[in-house]
């Protein structure tokens, strides 16, 4: 192939016809092997997120009770101080007094919109109609905050550029200026309309709507406002807040403190302040594990590599919940897309069914899974042949392996809390104080084989009495409520330790009793050889002291407990068919979380067939095709270009292998080359927007190079 030289380090190969003809038969969507199932598979993934997803609406709405009802506390408190104006002395003090609620929601700022809109759906029902969310970006000026307040309350067109005498209001159909008259004039309006409505009637209403309800302003990110907007508008609504029922709510993610900061003493006079605090992002993400992976209800497991990524993005990155469900969300899909056999990954009444539904395929690729290979290695000779020849034994096997699976579940998740409860009650905690830490370690190993578990050990052999029975008391509420019939021993055993704690406590009374009894005869004896000789027998009973009843009994409970932990926290990596129900592909998640977005630009111009899945696109090493969009060549010509590019050679190498495959029939000349020059100039724009060039200060018609090297 001959090498035409365009400019120095900027070479063009034409392709040659016989690559061009490229079958267009076959195209790959991914690395997935299709088993024949992939209805199954979606439906189960489909009805498996649903239900994760009520469980998490139920989740937010008990996490988020407590705020809301004293939010709708708050409000109806300070609309019936509006109201009522008792004596003249506290209206007269109050009448300026713009009642306002600061919420403390913490730095996770991608979850506050979710926490806002379940605020906003139940003020909506319980307290007011009236209510308006605004966010910094919408609001960089005061007639912008009010544009948009108005628009929201109003859900009517708001005319901008009308808006430079705002003491003239002026309402049409559809459009109404932007000031607080005007606002104060609408809502005299409709609380006169729905002042004309019988109480009776009012009363019956479902909306539980109060008369006159007070409009709720809620600033989404306060600390992203600029104080001269928030200034502007507090003091305005401060002299209207006699004719107009005015409730402000700060979303604040850092501090309280933020208020003074951005507000002037004479400006934060005018609010009414109150305080309230969400739920931590911490205890949040707790219990959302706790409700979706430490129990039975939903089949599907994260295993520990996955969990840990989820876990340290949530920790070292942006602290949101919603993004670890994402994750969580991103897993199910993977698992269900990645799995042959995660029609498996169902509830225990439909197990049977999947797995007479098996064909020949599938039963391949169960004996394929690393788990069940290693199981059939430890059967005999005649198991070993029915189970890689006979697909209905097989069947029978999975099916008892799975049941297996899933008792291996029920009895993992009461002692795993168990040994929480003990070893929270430790000082430093060495197995980690929240429960998803001692989670992760059960699955990444035998937990009783690691230096923190021998540690915890020897520290819970020092416990007091009050601690350990609080330990036993809590443990057996866990097992209790776990309802598996094989804890009923456990159960029994738990509670004779109790037992056994109540007699030495009697105990205890009398040796005191006794012990005081023998200080007093010892006093007694004033004779010097029978006190040192009492002295010395109690010297030498020290010394070779035996241990006592209670610490005999303390060793025999944390070694009981222990164990549990022994017999029912094995990794879940131990257990046969776990490839079914555990998604532990890191790899794949951390593709999809960890943003490189330079390896994914240079990969996407690159090789568009990448993305594309274009069989027309793909090219050898070195070579262009002419096939691939505008942008993609004029960033492959530029790689073999140094710092500094000629952009008329970069246009002439550009029209090179776009009109290489061109035949007879092209266009005019002027016309391509008019054509050609407007497309190249459109891909080099866009290779600037995207940072790879800048204009050059040295040569007008070339530009500088920003990128190096190869990702």
């Amino acid at each position: 192939m001959s090498t035409c030289s365009v400019s120095k380090g900027c070479f063009v190969f034409k392709p040659s016809p016989k690559k061009r003809r490229v079958s267009q038969k076959t195209v790959h969507f991914g690395e997935r092997k299709d088993s024949g199932d992939t209805d199954l598979q979606f439906v189960t993934c489909q009805a498996l997120w649903n239900q994760i997803k009520q469980e998490l609406e139920q989740i937010q709405e008990d996490l988020n009770k407590q705020l809301l009802d004293n939010l709708e506390s708050f409000l109806r408190r300070s609309h019936s101080e509006f109201q009522a104006k008792t004596t003249e002395w506290t209206y007269r003090m109050k009448s300026r007094e713009i009642p306002t609620a600061a919420l403390v929601l913490g730095v996770n700022v991608t979850d506050h919109d979710l926490t806002f809109r379940s605020i906003s759906e139940v003020l909506q029902q319980n307290v007011t109609p009236y209510i308006a969310l605004l966010e910094a970006k919408d609001c960089t000026g005061i007639k912008n905050l009010m544009q948009k307040l108005m628009g929201q309350l109003m859900n009517c067109y708001i005319d901008v550029d009308s808006l430079e005498d705002e003491d003239n209001v002026q309402v049409s159909h559809n459009r109404i200026r932007c000031s607080m008259t005007s606002l104060v004039n609408w809502y005299e309006g409709v609380t006169k309309k729905t002042s004309s409505e019988t109480p009776s009637k009012k009363r019956t209403s479902s909306s539980r709507h109060w008369l006159s309800s007070p409009i709720v302003v809620i600033f989404k990110d306060m600390e992203s406002f600029t104080t001269k907007v928030l200034q502007d508008f507090i003091v305005i609504s401060s002299q209207h807040i006699h004719q107009l029922p005015l409730v402000l709510i700060f979303g604040i993610a850092t501090s309280p403190m933020i208020i003074h900061s951005l507000l002037p003493h004479s400006v934060s006079s005018l609010l009414c302040i109150e305080l309230f605090q969400s739920l931590s992002c911490k205890e949040h993400l707790s219990t959302v594990v706790d409700k979706l992976l430490l129990t039975t209800q939903f089949p599907f497991k994260l295993g520990e590599k996955v969990l840990q990524v989820l876990i340290n993005i949530f920790l070292y990155h942006d602290f949101s919940v919603q993004n670890f469900i994402k994750g969580f969300q991103l897993c199910i899909v993977e698992h269900f897309y990645s799995q042959p056999l995660s029609i498996l990954c169902c509830q225990m009444a439909d197990v049977k069914t999947r797995v007479n539904s098996l064909s020949h395929e599938q039963c391949e690729n169960v004996r394929r899974l690393p788990s069940f290979r290693r199981y059939v290695e430890g059967q005999v000779s005649e198991n070993q042949i029915a189970l890689l020849t006979a697909d209905n034994y097989l069947k029978e096997v999975v099916q008892k392996l799975l049941e297996d699976l899933h008792v291996y579940h029920e009895n993992y998740i009461p002692v795993l809390r168990c040994l929480h409860v003990l070893t929270s009650s430790l000082p430093k905690y060495p197995l980690g104080k929240q429960i998803r830490e001692l989670h992760c370690m059960c699955l990444e190993d035998q937990v009783w084989e690691t230096e923190e578990y021998e540690s915890a050990l020897q520290l819970a052999r020092m416990l007091n009495k009050s601690d350990l029975v609080n330990v036993l008391q809590q443990c057996v509420e866990i097992f209790v409520s776990s309802a598996v019939k094989e804890f009923d021993q456990t159960v029994e055993k738990l509670k004779e330790f109790l037992t056994q704690f109540q007699k030495l406590e009697a105990e205890a009374f009398q040796e005191r009793d006794v012990s005081v009894s023998s200080q007093k005869e010892l006093q007694k004896k004033t004779d010097l050889y029978h006190l040192q000789k009492s002295l010395l027998e109690l010297k030498e009973s020290r010394r070779s002291k035996k241990l006592t009843k209670f610490e005999m009994l303390r060793f025999e409970v944390v070694d009981y407990i222990d164990g549990l932990v022994r017999s029912y926290l094995a990794p879940a990596d131990h257990k046969t068919l776990h490839e079914v129900v555990y998604f532990n592909t890191p790899s794949v998640l951390r593709e999809h979380l960890n943003a490189a977005p330079r390896i994914a630009l240079h990969t996407a111009l690159n090789n568009p067939h990448c993305y594309l899945k274009n069989e027309a696109l793909k090219s050898g090493e070195g070579s262009i095709s002419n096939k691939a969009p505008d942008i993609c060549i004029v960033y492959k010509l530029h790689l073999e270009c140094g710092r500094l590019i000629n952009l008329v050679d970069w246009l002439e190498a550009f029209s090179t292998v776009v009109t290489a495959a061109e035949g007879p029939d092209a266009a005019s000349s002027d016309q391509v080359d008019d054509i050609i020059h407007a497309r190249f100039i459109r891909a080099v724009s866009e290779l600037e927007l995207l940072g790879f060039i800048k204009p050059s200060k040295q040569k007008t018609d070339h530009v500088a190079r920003l990128t190096w090297g190869g990702c």
